[in-house]
């Protein structure tokens, strides 16, 4: 009886499996997935961090003399150009002054003449009975002094000229100007600046990266030309690529100790994208704005590349599922590298080019259970904006 009752419970079991294979398998046999090879793929290696936009020339314009602003002539927002009129401050009291300072010279050149005339008098008369030694004395004395007082009246027309010139107000550089103060404000040095001026074509672009990492990079291109080499782009804040590049032209000279990063700066195009609107500026980079900086490498490395949606993960890590000759899947563990493309996964170790790795259809597989490989379809790559650069 226990004979019979072990081989009725054996038989049991078998009938089981076999209904649970042909349970797996499907009332048309084993599943179809899509499967694709393993692909050798020049890959860019990249790395990201967090960027500001900074304005190369920025500067405060202010009044360099007291008075009543009495012109503005742009709209805030506007770009201007160097050497553009911008301001002009009551230029009367200034244009008084200057007049003032020519009769002061004119008045001095007068009494120089004068000086020179009467010391060529008495060194005439020197050599005669009326001559004597202290009027040519005091002559020189005089002339000098007249010389002196020239001199002084000079420095005072200078003077009255250049307060003069900064009653007119001129834009110091090319750029975008921002809120200014209004006409018929009295206006001084001391004051609030009038006006700023940001230049907008190329832009700086700064990003802390962490000591280590740069001492990486540093030697990684030390013979390709240094930070240099790699190619810099931005993602905007809206998640969109710029559509510029640029090249790292600066690294600072301390580490932070606060963070032990170390400051890089890149400069990236900001050209213009047609006419201003109403609110001015039409450029993308607007400095202080923050931004996400890609670093890519200057040189593609061949890399094995697999589809990512068949990439899998659990608590032992990344796999995926190979096919073998007989069409069984088997799982293999594989270790993932830097991929900039959202759906292509490097694979830094655990399978080589050529391997068949089921790309659709995962959650129908099964270890050691057949398959039905047919070619794989890739869905459709996303827009540029979706594409951010991040590591796989």
């Amino acid at each position: 009886m226990r004979l019979r009752y072990s081989a009725m419970v054996f038989a049991g079991l078998l009938v089981g499996a076999s209904s649970a294979a042909r349970a797996q398998m499907g009332p048309g046999g084993p599943p179809a997935v899509g499967v694709t090879k393993a692909a050798m793929t020049p890959i860019y290696l990249t790395s990201q961090y967090i960027g500001r936009v900074q304005a190369i020339s920025k500067v405060t314009i202010r009044a360099r003399v007291t008075g009543t602003l009495e012109e503005r002539d742009f709209k805030e927002g506007d770009e201007v150009k160097k050497g553009q009129l911008l301001f002009i401050i009551e230029q009367p009291p200034y244009q008084a002054a200057v007049l003032q300072a020519q009769g002061a010279v004119i008045q001095a050149e007068a009494a120089l003449k004068n000086a020179k005339q009467n010391l060529t008098r008495s060194q005439t008369l020197l050599n005669t009975p009326a001559g004597q030694r202290s009027t040519v004395d005091t002559d020189v004395a005089s002339q000098g002094q007249s010389q002196g007082q020239l001199l002084v009246a000079e420095a005072q027309l200078k003077t009255a000229q250049i307060n003069l010139g900064y009653t007119t107000i001129t834009s110091p550089i090319d750029g975008r100007i921002g809120v200014a103060t209004d006409p018929g404000n009295t206006v001084a040095f001391t004051d609030a600046a009038l006006a700023t001026v940001v230049s907008q074509d190329p832009e700086y672009v700064t990003f802390p990266v962490s000591e280590v990492e740069v001492m990486k990079l540093q030697q990684q291109y030390a013979g390709k030309g240094g930070l240099g080499a790699l190619t810099v782009k931005v993602k905007l804040p809206n998640g969109q690529m710029y559509d510029q590049t640029g090249k790292i032209d600066f690294s600072d000279i301390s580490v932070s100790a606060s963070t032990d990063t170390i400051n890089l700066r890149a400069t990236v195009p900001n050209p213009s994208r047609g006419a201003q609107s109403d609110s001015g500026g039409n450029r993308t980079l607007v400095d202080g704005g923050f931004v996400t900086v890609i670093l890519q490498s200057a040189n593609p490395i061949q890399s094995v590349t697999i589809p990512r949606a068949a990439v899998l993960a659990d608590q032992q890590g990344y796999y995926v599922y190979i096919i073998d000759a007989k069409n069984n899947a088997e799982r293999r563990n594989i270790t993932l590298g830097q991929s900039p493309d959202p759906l292509l996964a490097v694979v830094a170790s655990g399978l080589k080019a050529g391997d068949q790795v089921v790309a659709d259809g995962v959650q129908r597989v099964h270890p050691g259970a057949p398959v039905k490989p047919v070619p794989y379809t890739p869905p459709k790559a996303p827009s540029t904006s979706e594409s951010d650069g991040s590591d796989g």
